[in-house]
């Protein structure tokens, strides 16, 4: 067997593993992605040193109303350029329900994603890659239509319903009741996000890949943002502790907002990685 067969054996291809030589079996396809869905989000209030207690060390609280969250259940239909998951839905749809904070690192205010969970294995891959810390749950949402009864409208009136199981056990559920027509959904997740990028040695020492990162979407197209009342009610589980971790002291809003936006990359802000 020549050099030439040899390179061209083991040429692979591929965003994220399983790598191929002709890299359809990746788990998630090369960037830019590409999101169209709504956004059901529930801003409250915890005591700050809840929110202080789940950020790392390299940041530190938001100066303005620091114990603010934001729990946001979020249906999403995504593809790549071509957009050829599009035609295979079970590849293009999914949900996830997720708990933003605000954080500052060396005193910029950012978003930062502390909980989450979602349906599908190619968000996680996704989300991993962007320090995201995903987890696989079961979750609803209601969703609008314009015709029937039997779906709300996006309009004053309008009712939605949100609910998250992880491992069968109910830990959050949501109703929002829209009022009013306002210029955004809420201030919590309003900023870039921050994150942290980890992988453990495999020698068991230290992490081999450990990075701050920071990124937003571009291309953003955004529908009207309504503004309602809202409950929001959380549960601990043997395996996730929302409940514990951001209890609800105060509901401030209820929100709900069609989205777009497209995700082509992020910055590196510190690198702490260690070769091992």
């Amino acid at each position: 067997m020549d050099s030439a067969t040899i390179c061209l054996m083991s040429e692979m291809n591929g965003f994220l593993p399983p790598y191929t030589p002709d890299g359809r079996t990746a788990l998630i396809p090369d960037m830019p992605w590409h999101y169209s869905g709504t956004l059901l989000t529930v801003e409250y209030r915890t005591d700050p040193a809840n929110v202080r207690a789940i950020l790392p060390a390299e940041l530190e609280l938001a100066d303005e109303d620091p114990g603010a969250v934001a729990f946001i259940w979020a249906d999403w239909q995504s593809c790549s350029t071509g957009g050829e998951e599009l035609l295979d839905p079970a590849r293009s749809q999914y949900l996830e329900a997720f708990a933003v904070v605000r954080a500052k690192y060396q005193g910029v205010t950012y978003s930062r994603c502390v909980l989450i969970w979602v349906t599908t294995d190619f968000a996680i891959g996704r989300g991993w890659y962007q320090g995201y810390p995903k987890k696989f749950g079961s979750i609803f949402v209601t969703r609008p239509y314009n015709r029937g009864k039997a779906a709300p409208r996006i309009a004053p009136g309008g009712t939605f319903g949100a609910s998250l199981s992880a491992y069968d056990h109910r830990i959050a559920q949501a109703k929002v009741t829209l009022r009013e027509e306002v210029e955004s959904n809420g201030f919590v997740n309003a900023h870039k996000m921050v994150h942290n990028r980890y992988m453990p040695s495999i020698a068991g020492d230290g992490m081999s890949f450990s990075q701050i990162i920071t990124m937003g979407g571009v291309d953003l197209d955004l529908g009207p943002a309504y503004k309602g009342d809202a409950d929001l009610r959380l549960w601990d589980s043997p395996w996730d502790q929302p409940a514990s971790l951001l209890p609800v002291d105060e509901i401030i809003a209820g929100y709900y907002r069609e989205v777009g936006t497209t995700f082509a990359g992020g910055t590196l802000l510190e690198d702490n990685s260690q070769p091992i």
